[in-house]
């Protein structure tokens, strides 16, 4: 294992610390007043945007890009630390086009759309125009385990027919959202292989049927853009807008939330890092009984304890990035056709 930067890496690692020290944190208290106004920030992510387009900051995540595809083509691994220095800055991803839920639906897009579906929606997304949702999650059973997933995927002649309840659909309620990808049960049967009986759609937010029940809290927070719950009723779609093979869900689910945990490490690592900064600081300002923090030996102890425990989520995370090397990214994946 050699987790070393390269001298590519090094250049976009100073390029992008120097983008955000420029332009994301002098914006921070802007997006937090917007947010608190509940009006999403569109004006001042935009421009920021379109900056970080022009430096070529853009799509930093995809690996194996086509020619006509925008982006730096970096592996996982190369990707990592770049998610490292978003992650100082949690809004910051979506100026360089690297946020979730849209990063998944990219690479699902990038690896198994057909020309239809990249024409129509994988290239607004790698433009940057459209932002996008992806539905896994039911509230009535163990979901976490995607062969109990019942929203149904019926096939009627050239449509599919979507019926089914899900919720935490991050993105639901951006002004820019304009399709889901749904994952549901297409094959009924009891006696199928568990792991071959789910497919993916995509289903346009406007479809009719499709209905944003509500904007569910997480932890007491309640998210601008949405972790929504959407019901499903006769929502009818084209055939055509089926990823991949029916009954391939299962294992496109893997390929498109595989390289994403690797980001929401490297995310909350530099999430990680911040806080340490702000202990370290604090304790070099604070005293108590005649000292600074920072003299006191248990204090010493807990900065030094998470220092290594950050070390070793950084570690653990990048030999992810490195396993995974270039498999999802080529879509080499079995049982899946291209």
């Amino acid at each position: 294992m050699d987790f070393a930067l390269t001298p590519k890496m090094l250049e976009m690692q100073s390029n992008l610390r120097v983008f955000i020290d420029r332009h994301i944190l002098p914006a921070n208290v802007e997006w937090h007043r917007e947010v608190e106004a509940r009006r999403y920030p569109m004006p001042l992510l935009n421009r920021l945007k379109d900056r970080a387009k022009a430096e070529g900051l853009w799509n930093l995540f995809l690996p194996g890009l086509r020619d006509d595809e925008p982006g730096t083509r970096f592996s996982n691994l190369e990707y990592a630390p770049l998610a490292e220095l978003m992650g100082r800055v949690p809004w910051s991803s979506e100026v360089f086009n690297c946020s979730a839920p849209d990063t998944g639906n990219m690479e699902l897009l990038h690896l198994f759309a057909t020309e239809q579906q990249r024409e129509c929606w994988l290239m607004p997304l790698l433009e940057g125009e459209i932002r996008s949702c992806i539905g896994i999650t039911e509230p009535d059973t163990a979901s976490s385990d995607p062969t109990n997933l019942q929203t149904s995927i019926r096939r009627e002649g050239t449509q599919y027919i979507i019926n089914g309840r899900k919720w935490f659909t991050s993105g639901a309620l951006h002004p820019n959202a304009k399709f889901v990808v749904v994952m549901g049960l297409s094959d009924p049967r009891p006696d199928a292989n568990p792991h071959a009986r789910h497919s993916m759609v995509i289903v346009p937010l406007n479809t009719p049927g499709l209905k944003i029940e509500r904007n569910v809290a997480i932890l007491n927070h309640l998210s601008v853009d949405g972790h929504c719950e959407i019901t499903y009723r006769d929502v009818c779609v084209p055939s055509s807008n089926l990823i991949g093979e029916e009954g391939q869900g299962f294992a496109l689910a893997h390929a498109r939330l595989g390289p994403g945990r690797v980001h929401h490490c490297m995310r909350t690592i530099g999430q990680c890092e911040v806080a340490l900064e702000l202990m370290c600081d604090r304790a070099l300002e604070r005293k108590a009984f005649g000292k600074y923090l920072a003299d006191f030996a248990n204090i010493q102890d807990w900065i030094a304890k998470s220092r290594m425990e950050i070390e070793q989520a950084r570690l653990l995370t990048l030999k992810a990035a490195w396993r995974s090397g270039s498999t999802i990214s080529d879509g080499a994946i079995s049982g899946i056709s291209t």
